[in-house]
Order: structure tokens, then sequence, then C-alpha cells
């Protein structure tokens, strides 16, 4: 594992934004070292590790756009330009000879312009009857419809930079460089557990007054869907000694520990003080809702062996939340990812909305299309930190701002679609 870097909010309970608490957790992490190679049918959503340069000009040669008539530009001009028809040229199969002044072939998309030609007119654009090819003036320009050799990519240039997410289409573009295997980040390790007494594993019989544990399993499908290898731990009471053990085992096999619950002030809170020992962890009141307990900061297992805590509250909304708020664009930084802005979307509140300024809140909403063509958002009801179906039922968070205030209907607010968060 990489060295860490300074912690720049030092152990100790702070009311802090939502802001400060991603930039300070941003400014702190290290990416982690090792990579590997894999096939390309392998490489969607993994990390590039080493720059993709073009072996190859793509296209590897002038060629047309569309289906029509190849034939020199320079010709056209203020009067109907008459041609006859040499031949037709299909993709894959280069036109053998040479096209001459008042010349022109059939061509077909994709394939390669043949010499003494650099414009492409449509089918619907000309007139052909038998070997003759009728262009009106002013229906094109020379040089029309023809894709040029390297337009897409040039011999010898990046086709995709070092800390590139791959993505369906990344894929295909080197595939169609002719390669066939790419370098790429190792997976991202997080251990993975959960806390409490009162919480138990589905399935299992539930005793009077406890909880099934949801976090869990929400936050491992939601690493899973980032491409990181998971390592469950599965629940741990409150027991200084089982903590611990949890707390060495974790650290000793992962990057990243990743719990829920335990981190607020409340008396059986015991996670507190082991991750105090155990390193330079933050514990931190950020002013946001739902979620305002968070523990961060470098662990120090046995050996030597380091990984970064994120320690998440244990309500399952708030859980959610603030993975995706404070911790999902962290791991993906740790992981070697160059980091992307949250995509935003505008959308106005159906109904008025309260807030207070002074903290972020992350409400559940559904968003729709609105009547004029725009976006429209609707509260999925209760807001409540323990509420899970109300994040279930939604399709976005609705983010209200720090500084920001009441919303009135038909105010627009920002949303974070759940489809681009994972």
């Amino acid at each position: 594992m990489s060295e860490l870097g300074p912690n720049p909010l030092a152990a100790g309970e702070r009311n802090i934004s939502v802001d400060e608490a991603r930039a300070a957790i941003a400014a702190t992490l290290v990416p982690i070292d090792g990579t590997e190679t894999v096939a390309l049918a392998q490489a969607a959503g993994r990390v590039l590790a080493r720059e993709v340069v073009s072996p190859i000009d793509v296209p590897a040669h002038d060629n047309s756009a569309m289906d029509g008539f190849a034939f020199a530009g320079a010709q056209l001009g203020a009067q109907p330009l008459a041609l006859r028809s040499v031949g037709t040229v299909y993709a894959g199969a280069p036109f053998a000879g040479k096209v001459s002044a008042g010349e022109c072939v059939r061509i077909m998309t994709g394939a390669v312009m043949p010499a003494g030609t650099d414009t492409v007119v449509p089918l619907e654009l000309c007139k052909s009857e038998a070997d003759q090819v009728r262009i009106e003036p002013g229906v094109m320009r020379a040089g029309e419809n023809r894709r040029k050799r390297g337009e897409d990519l040039a011999l010898g240039k990046p086709a995709l930079r070092t800390g590139r997410l791959l993505r369906p289409a990344d894929v295909g573009l080197i595939a169609s460089l002719g390669l066939v295997e790419v370098t790429v980040k190792r997976r991202l390790r997080v251990a993975l557990f959960s806390t409490g007494d009162e919480v138990f594993t589905p399935g299992d019989p539930l005793p009077p007054g406890c909880i099934y544990d949801s976090n869990r399993f929400a936050l491992a499908a939601a690493l899973r869907r980032l491409d990181m290898d998971v390592v469950d731990l599965g629940l741990v009471r409150d027991d200084p000694a089982a903590l611990q053990a949890t707390l060495d085992a974790a650290v000793a096999q992962a990057d990243v520990v990743l719990t829920s619950g335990g981190v607020s002030a409340g008396d059986a809170d015991f996670t507190r003080d082991l991750l105090a020992r155990m390193g330079e962890v933050a514990f931190w009141k950020v002013a946001m809702r739902p979620g305002r307990p968070f523990a961060f900061g470098p662990l120090q297992g046995a050996q030597g062996r380091r990984s970064w805590l994120f320690g998440l509250p244990g309500n399952p909304v708030a859980a959610l939340v603030t993975f995706y708020v404070l911790a999902r664009e962290a791991l993906m930084q740790l992981a070697g990812a160059t980091p992307v802005p949250m995509p935003v979307l505008q959308a106005r509140s159906v109904a008025a909305i309260r807030k207070r300024p002074g903290r972020t809140e992350f409400q559940r909403g559904i968003v729709t299309p609105a009547a004029d063509g725009g976006w429209q958002v609707q509260i999925t009801g209760s807001q409540g930190a323990g509420v899970l179906r109300s994040m279930s039922e939604a399709n976005a968070l609705v983010v209200l701002r720090h500084e920001q205030g009441s919303v009135a209907a038909g105010e627009p607010v920002d949303v974070w679609l759940f489809d681009g968060l994972a």
C-alpha cells in the first residue's frame, strides 16, 4: 500500500460542512499501488493504469461517410456537373485504379476513397441513370462526406489517459485500435461490517426490539457496482474485544474499512475509542441530514499494514446517503480513478420543501418529465433516517445546499440521479 499523506483534520470531534468534509478527505487520500493486465472483455468498470497510445491511424485511410458517388470536388461550380461512373467501391475492397476528371465511382459507407477523389455526393442529392451522374450546383461543397485518415485518432497519439474509469465506449475505442488487453489498477479491497447488539442477520430469528441488518447488504451492493472487492466481515456485537479483533482482521486484508454504526456519542459505541487508538481517526459532526456522525482517517495494523477508515452512521438511510456523499468519490480516488464532478440535474420541486440554512439536506425524490419538457421532482413522503423504503421508491436525491433555505413549489432544485451514483 502507498504511504499515507497527512490528515488535514486532526483527530477530535468537529462540526464541519459537507463541502469541508469532502475537501478534507480528498486532500488526504493517496491512491493504491498495484496494476494488472486484463483482457478487453473484462475491462469495463476498471481504472486505466497506463495511458493507451494509438498504434495506428483511425481510420486507417480516407473513407466515405455515406453511400453515394466519389469524385474530385474541385469540379463543382456554378453549372451542373455531369460525371461518368466507372465502377463501384465496397468497404474492405479498395478501388484498384484512379478516378480522373469527369469520372466518379459508386461508393459505400466506410469504403476507401479511391485515388483522385475527395468528395462524396449522397445518392439523394444527385441524379443517376445507367453510368451517368448529374449534380446540381449549390447542393454540396468540395471535401464533404469524407472521413480523413487519422481523423478519430492519429498514430502515436494518446487515446485514453491514465485514471480513466473505462466505460463501454472506451472498451470499443481500445478494440478499434486492434488491442486485446489493457493495464488497469488492481481493484480496491474494502472490508465491511455492521455493529450493534440490536442488529441481526436476515434469515435469523429476530428477538423483540431488534432489527435486521440492511446496511451491510446495501453498502456491499453499492461497492460492487463500483467494481470493488468486498470483504464481508458480518456483524460485530458491542463488545470491545470483538470490535478490536474485527478491526485487526479488516486492516490486515483490506485497503479500506467501511463500518456502519458505533461512531456517535452513545455509551455503547466502543468503536470510537478503538479507532482512536489504532490511528489518526477524526470524528466529525457533519452539518448534513440525514447522516450527522462520521469518522474518517488512517488505521495502523500489525506489521505496519495501513487502511483507511470510513465510519458511517447506523440508521439505514443515513448510512447509504453518507456513503454517496462522503465515501463514494473518495473510494474512487483511492482506486486511482480521475475525480469526476457529480453530474447535477435541475428539476422544479412539485411541492414546497421546508429547510433551514446551516446544513446540507439530501431528501429522497422521484424525478419525472414535466409537461413543458423540463424535469420535476416530488419528495417521497417521510424523510426519516430509518425509512429505507423512501430510498427504494426514489430515483434521485434532492440536494439542498448548506446556505439554502426553504424551497417554494415550482422552484428549481439540484438533484443527483441514483443512476449516476451507484
